[in-house]
């Protein structure tokens, strides 16, 4: 893609926070030095690609010379990367269509380069999660909620017409470029009417509101999704512990944060709504109030949201380590320029490289989203707020520039789809080859990597053999091979797997951990919800196969993710008459005790041809 580069930084936003230097040493400190054993030894030497974004602009993700695995060769420090030690699937990778980025992106006369460029796994980057905002944000052309004026507690005023005309279109535009698309909404604020200051700037969610501001939530995810955006995830306040003084915004305690939550997911579900609920949404340094919501509000979160204006990537780690059945979501950061321009595109790709594209998933983050996907020439429209915050393209008339946020974002998502899982690799810290490595739904590995030093030789080894490279100081480098011995896993029909009551086969939490029991769960657009069946008879979800526990064959043995290894116990047949056969037994795949409620677990059984038995597989 030949284009022209925008000076831009990734830093803190300008809402009064900065970020905290010892970012780079805590990620490192939390990450830790990872050891790790090499995998099988590989077949044949795998080839490995290398897509490459140096901070003077020379190479912008462009594509270098193949390199080679082999028995040895390279020098410097050797990154392990071991995929038989997974951490999460991944959901997506991208920004948000705020009132201003839309309005930027919409009347460009570029638009469709633009979208393609964001958004086409094949010409573009392939971005694959956005975060929109429910109603104005600082960048906005104006302040507005989705039912202004006088009190509505009917909400018979309710209406998304505002998104009509420039931000739906684009997001249904980005999901037709992208069909794995996830989405997610936050408010910035109630409307004014339900506020203890009757003002959309500043102030609190009035307590006897709280049923009816989840009653307007509803009624955003039933209008988003009858008008072609349905919402995947949903938070109830962005940053609810800050109060901007000329933006909307509100604050939000912990406890009042839950009771919105509770009162609000059983709406959801009698409404059909499937949008699964993330707390917080705010800052790595308050670790505290994730966990009450996580708490107090159970099965009705699945995790939390987490912004980069303050503290660092650790805290994430920090809630997962004290609640290991809850998600965590990197849901927002704002790049600003450097205070020397020509510095801007540098300092911004090592930052954002270092500590989001790195930081943040090898500390539990299944998704990377910056914040504006696009701003004018003057860094707007905005209100309020940050004068110098850049976003990941840059519209000026028939002027387009991609910025170090899209290079950032890039280097993920081009190469890593939903549903890959994170691996282990060998971890640097400041002055390193700080890296994360991923195993997509395909086999493939991917080594994302930014040199924090100086100019260096390092080494990668895989499979028992190793290949060295060279990066500049500041360079970001994407490396892909296939996996599994140099071969990707056997081809298949990939799609939902429906069972009992219409319900969706499902990998419970997303985990990937070896002996993970799959659910039925309402149907979602999720990659916990996408299976193969492969041509060798497995069934495979986020990497790993379904698997008769113990190669049991007795009634009521569990079923459970592991390892792929193409076993009896692993291999399913699909009867025309919808049952799923077990090789390795000879029996059925079975909801237990024919529950239709979400969380039903599965086992094998006797094949009898009822309902508990019955699937509806990839054609």
């Amino acid at each position: 893609m030949s284009t022209t580069v925008f000076d831009v930084r990734s830093a803190s936003s300008a809402k009064s926070r900065t970020r905290v230097a010892a970012v780079v040493t805590a990620v490192a400190a939390t990450v830790g030095a990872l050891l790790t054993i090499p995998a099988a030894p590989a077949a044949a030497a795998p080839t490995v690609n290398v897509w490459l974004t140096t901070g003077d602009r020379a190479n912008l993700l462009r594509q270098q010379g193949n390199v080679e695995f082999g028995s040895g060769g390279g020098s410097g420090p050797v990154i392990s990367v071991n995929p038989n030690s997974t951490y999460q699937s991944m959901v997506g990778f991208g920004a948000s269509f705020t009132d201003a980025a839309a309005w930027n992106v919409f009347n460009s006369p570029r638009r469709d380069e633009i979208m393609n460029a964001l958004f086409n796994p094949d010409s573009g980057v392939g971005m694959s999660f956005l975060r929109q905002p429910i109603g104005a944000t600082d960048f906005s052309r104006s302040f507005y909620t989705y039912n202004d004026g006088a009190p509505d507690p009917s909400l018979s005023r309710f209406s998304v017409a505002h998104d009509n005309a420039y931000i739906l279109p684009l997001v249904r535009q980005a999901r037709q470029l992208n069909p794995t698309l996830s989405i997610m909404a936050s408010p910035w604020s109630a409307p004014a009417w339900m506020k203890n200051n009757n003002n959309l700037i500043g102030g609190s969610l009035r307590d006897d509101q709280i049923g009816v501001y989840a009653d307007y939530l509803v009624k955003f995810t039933q209008a988003y999704g009858a008008a072609g955006a349905p919402i995947d995830y949903l938070s109830v306040q962005n940053e609810p512990n800050f109060s901007p003084p000329g933006y909307p915004g509100m604050l939000m305690p912990a406890q009042q944060q839950v009771n919105i939550i509770n009162n609000l997911v059983p709406k959801l579900r009698a409404a059909g709504q499937n949008a699964k609920l993330l707390g917080y949404d705010h800052n790595w340094d308050d670790t505290n109030y994730p966990q009450q919501v996580n708490n107090g509000a159970g099965n009705n979160v699945v995790g939390s949201a987490w912004h980069c204006y303050g503290g660092n990537p650790s805290g994430q780690s920090v809630v997962h380590n004290a609640q290991p059945n809850k998600e965590i979501f990197f849901t927002e950061c704002s790049g600003t320029e450097s205070a020397n321009d020509a510095a801007t595109f540098r300092d911004t790709l090592r930052w954002q490289g270092i500590n989001l594209a790195i930081g943040t998933t090898r500390n539990w983050a299944r998704t990377v989203t910056t914040w504006n996907l696009a701003l004018d020439g003057n860094n707007g429209p905005v209100i309020g707020s940050c004068g110098n915050c850049t976003g990941v393209v840059t519209t000026n008339g028939s002027s387009v520039t991609y910025n170090a946020e899209y290079y950032v974002l890039g280097h993920l998502s081009k190469f890593v789809p939903p549903g890959a899982v994170r691996i282990d690799s060998t971890g640097y810290g400041e002055g390193g080859i700080q890296n994360v490595a991923f195993r997509n739904p395909d086999g493939t590995i991917v080594l994302v990597a930014l040199n924090s030093g100086g100019t260096q030789n390092f080494q990668v080894s895989y499979g028992g053999q190793t290949f060295g490279y060279q990066l500049a100081g500041g360079a970001m480098a994407t490396f892909t091979w296939p996996g599994n011995g140099g071969t990707n896993p056997p081809e298949g029909r990939t799609g939902p797997i429906t069972g009992l009551g219409g319900k969706c086969l499902d990998v419970t939490d997303g985990s990937t951990a070896n002996g993970n029991q799959p659910q039925l769960w309402t149907c979602t657009s999720g990659p916990n919800q996408q299976w193969t069946l492969a041509s060798d008879g497995t069934v495979r979800g986020l990497g790993k196969c379904l698997d008769v526990t113990g190669n049991g064959t007795a009634d009521g043995t569990a079923v459970q993710l592991w390892d792929c290894f193409g076993g009896a116990n692993q291999r399913w047949t699909p009867s025309s008459n919808g049952d799923l056969v077990n090789v390795g037994s000879g029996k059925c795949l079975d909801v237990r005790d024919n529950n239709t409620a979400n969380g039903a677990k599965l086992q094998i059984w006797s094949c009898t041809g009822g309902a508990n038995q019955k699937w509806t597989v990839p054609a």
